[in-house]
């Protein structure tokens, strides 16, 4: 989380480590824990948890360096097991972070991906996100139709592209805003900026 600079959310959002896990989890171990949220909060207000691949193979290079924010990771190794992060058995795809659906705001960005959504808090943007492309369902819609506007950021690449307009076209007060040079909102904060980031929906 440090190397991504998201170390300053990363007590904010709960993050932890798996390092031991109870048994039938154990395939856990080493992976970072991302949980959601209840908006409401209190001692039990987790609604479900994920999983993501932080192992030092798929994440560093061959110097010790971590890809991330700037490279791709590479999780190749254990595509085939699973991608890049694991979910409860028969849970559901959810929104992330939707405390910022009761921030005081006009605006509200959606991303995909946990992280993305982490960055733009860090830049007091209240921002939600989904799952991916896959996990993402239509009763997601009515919480963003109070909104001046809800921008869908789209990762700088086609298939980022996209999926932001294919959320877009769904939500009728919405617009899909494109980071440039392949950046999704993690590497462009890294490299430009906070006041880049928030320019990029005209604030």
């Amino acid at each position: 989380m440090e190397a991504r600079g998201l170390g300053p959310v990363a007590a904010k959002f709960g993050l932890g480590y798996v390092g031991s896990a109870l048994t039938g989890h154990e395939r856990r171990v080493g992976m970072l824990v991302i949980p959601y949220m209840r908006p409401a909060g209190g001692e039990n207000g987790v609604a479900t948890i994920r999983f993501r691949c932080i192992a030092d193979e798929c994440v560093k290079d061959e110097n010790g360096e971590f890809y991330a924010p700037t490279r791709k990771e590479d999780h190749s190794s254990h595509k085939k097991w699973y991608g890049k992060y694991w979910g409860l058995a028969g849970d559901v795809p959810r929104l992330y972070n939707t405390s910022a659906l009761v921030a005081a705001s006009p605006h509200i960005v959606l991303t995909e991906g946990e992280f993305d959504a982490q960055v733009w808090d860090m830049v007091d943007v209240p921002a939600t996100a989904y799952q991916g492309t896959d996990a993402w369902r239509g009763h997601f819609v009515p919480p963003y139709l109070g909104y001046e506007r809800v921008f869908v950021i789209a990762d700088g690449d086609e298939a980022g592209i996209k999926a932001a307009e294919a959320r877009a076209a769904e939500i009728p007060n919405a617009a899909a805003v494109s980071l440039k040079d392949g950046h999704d909102s993690n590497s462009f904060f890294h490299t430009y900026g906070r006041d880049a980031l928030r320019g990029v929906i005209g604030l």
